[in-house]
């Protein structure tokens, strides 16, 4: 159980070892832990939502889909992190023997809140985008039916979409899957 971390620079050995008895998730960023603030109803409704479309549509495809609690290592920058949703490129790529870390994410998505926006499109994506299989970056108002599609065309050349009406539809490109946004704010009250 972390209850009050130290001001100090930590290993990435003494995070992992703090995160196993944790009673929430941290971050990690070169060195310093972050606590993670917990979802609200909205977020939890539209995780959900997207989570359910994706199982569905990548049924008996090597394309496992993790939510939450899985964490993703992006060694270019020390960061350990935990996407909302993410998809793996095949079978899992592990950092350790622990099966609570994995580095090969295909899309990550974030459902943004007031508190995570600007880190989500700002600096996590600086840290996503140096993921080598990552091919998109979506984020996902919870607020309001509005989500932006990064989709990277070279290395460090990302177009933006972004999707905002009922009838728009969030096409995955790497993962050949297509979900109207209407399907991802289902139950989503204003």
């Amino acid at each position: 159980m972390v209850t009050k971390l130290e001001k100090k620079i930590y290993s990435s050995e003494e995070y992992l070892e703090l995160e196993e008895s944790a009673d929430i998730r941290h971050e990690f960023i070169n060195g310093k832990i972050i606590p993670i603030a917990g979802g609200t109803t909205q977020y939890n409704l539209i995780t959900g939502n997207i989570y359910l479309a994706l199982r569905i549509a990548l049924k008996g495809k090597n394309l496992p889909i993790y939510i939450e609690n899985v964490r993703l290592w992006i060694p270019d920058f020390n960061v350990f992190t935990y996407p909302d949703i993410m998809v793996m490129t095949g079978d899992p790529i592990y950092h350790t023997s622990s099966r609570t870390t994995v580095t090969n994410a295909l899309t990550i998505m974030e459902i943004l809140s007031n508190s995570s926006r600007d880190y989500d499109q700002g600096r996590k994506f600086t840290f996503y985008g140096s993921i080598k299989t990552l091919q998109e970056y979506v984020l996902v108002e919870q607020e309001t039916s509005l989500v932006m599609l990064y989709r990277r065309n070279s290395d460090k050349d990302w177009h933006l979409q972004i999707l905002e009406g009922e009838t728009d539809i969030l096409s995955l490109l790497s993962l050949k899957v297509e979900i109207p946004l209407k399907d991802i704010y289902e139950g989503f009250s204003k």
